[in-house]
C-alpha cells in the first residue's frame, strides 16, 4: 500500500521558517515527480511547488517563489519543502503528492498519490 506521510507543520510567527517532509512508503518514487499543494480554509487546493524525478527541474507558484525551496532525497524516498519568510497568507494544510510521470506539473490531476496533509499556521 502506497503511503505519503507529511510532517514538520506547526505554528510559527510571520517571518519564521518551517521545513516540511514527505516520506513515501509502499513503492519507490525515485523515477517520479513530486509536488506540494496547499489548501486554506474556504479556498480551493492550490499548487505550491514541484520537482522532477532527478531534482534537476523545479517549479514554484509565484506566491512562494524566492521564499520556498523544494528538494528531494531519492535514497530516502523523501521530498522536502523549506519555507522561509513565512506570511500569514501561507496558513493552510499542506499536501504532498506523487506523480506517475517524471516531470513536474501544476495540476492536481498530474498526481496519483496524496498524503493526508500537515497544518501550517503563520501568526501575524
Amino acid at each position: 500500500q502506497v503511503q505519503l506521510v507529511e510532517s514538520g507543520g506547526g505554528l510559527v510567527q510571520a517571518g519564521g521558517s518551517l521545513r516540511l517532509s514527505c516520506a513515501a512508503s509502499g513503492r519507490t518514487f525515485r523515477s517520479n515527480a513530486m509536488g506540494w499543494f496547499r489548501q486554506a480554509p474556504g479556498k480551493d487546493r492550490e499548487f505550491v511547488a514541484a520537482i522532477s524525478w532527478s531534482g534537476g527541474s523545479t517549479d514554484y507558484a509565484d506566491s512562494v517563489k524566492g521564499r520556498f525551496t523544494i528538494s528531494r532525497d531519492n535514497a530516502k524516498n523523501t521530498v522536502y519543502l523549506q519555507m522561509n519568510s513565512l506570511k500569514p497568507e501561507d496558513t493552510a494544510v499542506y499536501y504532498c503528492a506523487a506523480s506517475l510521470r517524471p516531470t513536474p506539473g501544476r495540476q492536481s490531476n498530474w498526481y496519483a498519490y496524496w498524503g493526508q496533509g500537515t497544518q501550517v499556521t503563520v501568526s501575524s
